[in-house]
């Protein structure tokens, strides 16, 4: 199987099981959720990646295990990283992926 946290991969697609047009693909050296044709959510080795509202970025990332994704050194305000250690359950992680969600509505 492809994707470094089968595990976390398993939760975040039961959380996102009840919408439609998901599409999972390899990114990321992980699995990235694709909904709608958009990238919402990805699952790393510890970690999930979503993709949230730019303007609650930097409230968001002031919570313990939440930080902004870094790319070659820049920060990309709207994509956070998210300790797996910080969604120990459902509910959780189910926050997180409705921020990605609504988002995810929002964006074209």
């Amino acid at each position: 199987m492809y994707g470094t946290n089968p595990e976390l991969t398993k939760r975040v697609r039961q959380v996102l099981g009840h919408h439609n047009h998901i599409e999972e693909k390899k990114m990321f050296r992980g699995i990235a959720f694709m909904v709608n044709g958009k990238m919402c959510v990805t699952v790393g080795d510890n970690h999930i990646m979503c993709r949230i509202d730019p303007s609650i970025h930097h409230e968001v990332i002031l919570r313990k295990g939440v930080s902004t994704l870094k790319m070659k050194g820049k920060d990309f305000i709207g994509w956070i990283n998210i300790d797996e250690s910080v969604v120990p359950d459902k509910k959780a992680l189910a926050y997180w992926v409705s921020l990605a969600l609504a988002y995810n509505e929002k964006i074209r």
